[in-house]
């Protein structure tokens, strides 16, 4: 099942960072109202401005990051009745036995 749930998972991070890139662009041009976020190397923006755009960015990405590996590991579960991880957790238990 791992050999399965591993290449998808992959497929579905990278689809999740186009997504949340995505999603901060949008996000950014309603709160700030400019169409790029400030690039840290740009002298033109202060630190506040460059500090916040990277925070909102970072929390995006995480929150995208989060929600589809949880909907990958619900999706697992649900076609296959086993969640991701539980083969390692088998092989804990019975070690530690």
């Amino acid at each position: 099942m791992a050999l399965l749930y591993k290449p998808l998972s992959l497929l579905f991070s990278v689809l999740g960072g186009l997504i949340a890139g995505a999603l901060f662009k949008q996000v950014w041009k309603l709160a700030a109202r400019q169409d790029e976020a400030p690039d840290a190397d740009d002298q033109n923006y202060t630190w506040r401005q460059v500090l916040v755009a990277a925070m909102l960015q970072g929390a995006i990405f995480g929150l995208v990051k989060a929600a589809v590996q949880r909907a990958g590991a619900t999706s697992l579960r649900k076609t296959t009745g086993r969640r991701p991880g539980d083969d390692r957790r088998k092989t804990r238990e019975s070690v530690r036995s």
